[in-house]
């Protein structure tokens, strides 16, 4: 019976919330990669992923990056190695944001103690920018399409005010910049279906307002941690990089340098991997699931699968889902023994 394939996407900040608390106890306990991971952390004298993930009550503390972004990171890839590979073919990795340092585990480029010392150690260096932070704008109307005479007027304040794209995720933009520039800009839009949201405890990620982040971390991760990825790795821009074709140093650049520099392009990356790959399915790792709706938005904006509209989003996953949310307990079994 042929494999299905199946093109990953690795989460980032943000999906580890009240619900996820014990995610790592109840997918992953006993895990041989998990007790690598606390030992790395204790050895460092941090908490470790599974005192964290344990806590009796969700707290800010597990939001801030140096807590978060390991959470994340090994909720992900912990979930990436349980995928039944004599099911599914793995055909290309991508991610959001610092979920990029995930894709790189994940595809091979980095090896698994490798990947989770980078999310680590990025976690700490994302607190170190210049002022700022971020704000989410939901530019979908409520079929999830965007009206783009909406996005040219939100551009133009943005313009106005200083204010630089940060993410671009589907139907949502992501954008940062000065405390100041912010509050400026978000009185100068017009209505949206919903008020723009601060991020709290971000900085202002994927500018050129994060240079201490990225001098940080070219000090602190070699480049021969870096070889080919195994698998295709589709980027930040929607760059592919493929196995005997990338350049290890390239690619250390691009992740230290335009990865924390640049805006990240999520829709980007999205629609190349459904496009080059042409996959059966979609794998959204775990924790949580709020990427969902996003890579919703990018097949609705692309027609792919004849998907239109949310309704006809919402009729396929109920029907034999395309986008598998491994932080849904009754998709997660789809992939998963």
């Amino acid at each position: 019976m042929a494999k299905e394939t199946v093109l990953v996407v690795c989460p980032g900040r943000g999906t580890y919330n009240a619900p996820e608390l014990g995610y790592l106890a109840r997918h992953h306990g006993g895990s041989e990669w998990l007790a690598r991971f606390d030992a790395m952390r204790a050895e460092a004298g941090k908490a470790t992923l599974s005192a964290l993930d344990g806590a009796a009550k969700f707290g800010p503390a597990l939001l801030k990056g140096d807590n978060a972004a390991p959470l994340i990171h090994a909720c992900a890839y912990l979930d990436f190695l349980s995928i039944d590979r004599e099911r599914f073919e793995v055909v290309a990795v991508t991610g959001n944001s610092m979920g990029w340092y995930t894709a790189l585990a994940c595809a091979g480029a980095v090896s698994g103690e490798h990947g989770f010392a980078i999310a680590d150690g990025m976690g700490v260096n994302s607190q170190r920018h210049e002022p700022g932070g971020q704000a989410v704008l939901v530019l979908a109307g409520e079929d999830w399409t965007v009206d783009q005479a909406l996005v040219a007027t939100v551009e133009a304040a943005m313009a106005r005010h200083g204010v630089l794209p940060s993410i671009r995720l589907g139907g949502m933009l992501v954008v940062a910049g000065s405390v100041a520039a912010l509050d400026g800009f978000e009185k100068d839009l017009p209505q949206l279906s919903r008020s723009p949201m601060r991020l709290a405890g971000h900085g202002p990620f994927h500018t050129p307002l994060m240079w201490p982040s990225s001098d940080a971390a070219r000090a602190q991760f070699p480049v021969d941690w870096f070889g080919q990825p195994q698998v295709p790795l589709i980027d930040g821009r929607g760059k592919v990089w493929r196995r005997f074709e990338s350049d290890a140093q390239e690619l250390w650049d691009y992740t230290f340098g335009h990865q924390i520099l640049q805006p990240y392009d999520f829709t980007a990356a999205m629609t190349v991997g459904i496009r080059e790959f042409a996959p059966d399915r979609v794998v959204l790792l775990g924790p949580g699931e709020t990427l969902g709706g996003a890579i919703g938005q990018v097949l609705i904006a692309r027609k792919w699968l004849d998907i239109a509209s949310r309704n006809m989003f919402t009729a396929r996953q109920g029907e034999d889902p395309f986008l598998i949310g491994l932080g849904r307990p009754s998709q997660r079994s789809i992939v998963i023994p």
